[in-house]
């Protein structure tokens, strides 16, 4: 068990104005430690991080030199993962909706792969490397129509959802590539949800994924690359007692029951796994408010800092940092921003709380602060480093 905020230095911060961000920076590099470790057991394993789960340059530069590459969703992010000095070559760039310019800037950095979700894009994005005179090399997302058993909103895999491409038109997509001279096909790309962490989910989909080989393999195509996206989840329950998630099952998973040709490359795009659990959203009581029936602990920090909750009815384990004493009572602990979905969390079980304390929303390193917003005028919380206090 890992005691990562125990630590957290209440009296340093109490000067400094809240909400702000705390990152564990060595649990980050000892998450990364983890996954190089488990990867080098497989000469053809791959991880790229997915940046949507959190931007914050310092963290980047982490990731970065620990060697993993980029898996970006929009041309901004392909721009922070070059500033952020991730190799071209190590760069994917995926989404449903790519707009001219992403394209464009994508093929003149040199990026390794454009994971394509629609015959559309796949013609956009051969229209402007033929007039860019480039080659864009792709990745179809195949929509496997494999049940993450997740929140809705962060299912992918289904064919009511709008990624990929159903499996039923994959031989009018490759018929699209004897028409097609400047996109060159090197992988099947595969994402189907987040935040699972059952491994039978992964199994069904590596098992899904031999069987859409076989259709392709019936046309005498061998892809060179096999990108199974990411999902991994994490313990929000016991960020403490479960700080890295269980990387070697996650892999091992995939090494059982994917049937690789000889010649393939497996390929991850982990996001929330590797960072979730290194970050925490720090927070000051504004007041403690007594209800009918209810007491209310009213936070200076709100779902303009951490939207989880309000977006996905997300769980976030709520700690005092600041209590002494060891008599507790339950309490909503809400936000001061002007909606009633606001609140982080209700009936929560908590020391005897005052104005003033700190508290610490825990597991919000990822999809937290990249996802803050400046509704209500409110500033954007800043980012704390633990290895730089």
């Amino acid at each position: 068990m890992r005691d990562i905020i125990s630590n957290f230095p209440v009296e340093k911060f109490k000067d400094i104005q809240t909400p702000f961000y705390y990152y564990n920076t060595d649990l980050l590099k000892e998450t990364l430690a983890v996954i190089n470790n488990e990867t080098s057991k497989y000469d053809n394993y791959h991880v790229h991080y997915a940046v949507k789960a959190n931007a914050n340059p310092t963290i980047l530069s982490i990731i970065k030199d620990a060697g993993l590459g980029a898996d970006c969703v929009s041309g901004g992010e392909v721009e922070t993962a070059l500033k952020a000095g991730f190799p071209p070559e190590k760069i994917v760039f995926a989404g449903v909706g790519k707009s001219d310019w992403e394209i464009i800037l994508s093929l003149e950095a040199g990026i390794s792969c454009f994971n394509v979700e629609s015959i559309p894009e796949l013609e956009n994005i051969n229209r402007i490397a033929k007039e860019m005179n480039k080659y864009a090399s792709v990745a179809l997302r195949i929509n496997p129509n494999v049940d993450a058993h997740t929140h809705s909103y962060i299912t992918t895999g289904l064919s009511e959802n709008k990624f990929g491409i159903d499996i039923s038109l994959i031989d009018k997509v490759l018929d699209k590539f004897t028409e097609l001279n400047n996109v060159k096909l090197i992988g099947l790309h595969f994402h189907f949800g987040s935040q699972i962490t059952d491994m039978d989910s992964f199994r069904s989909l590596a098992i899904r994924i031999n069987e859409i080989q076989e259709i392709f393999y019936r046309r005498m195509i061998i892809v060179e690359n096999i990108n199974v996206g990411g999902g991994l989840g994490v313990d929000y329950q016991n960020p403490d007692k479960n700080a890295i998630p269980t990387f070697r099952e996650y892999f091992e998973t995939f090494r059982k029951h994917l049937a690789l040709r000889p010649i393939q490359h497996l390929h991850f795009e982990l996001g929330r796994s590797v960072v979730c659990q290194c970050g925490s959203l720090i927070s000051r009581v504004l007041y403690v408010k007594e209800g009918v029936d209810k007491k209310f602990v009213i936070l200076d920090a709100g779902m303009t800092d951490l939207i989880r909750p309000a977006l996905y009815q997300a769980y976030h384990k709520i700690e005092n940092l600041s209590a002494t004493n060891t008599e507790k009572e339950d309490y909503d602990v809400v936000g001061p921003i002007c909606e009633s979905s606001d609140c982080f969390g209700k009936a929560i079980e908590l020391p005897i709380t005052e104005r003033g304390d700190i508290f610490a929303i825990r597991s919000a390193g990822a999809y937290g602060e990249i996802m803050a917003s400046q509704y209500n005028c409110r500033k954007l919380p800043k980012p704390y480093f633990s290895d730089t206090i």
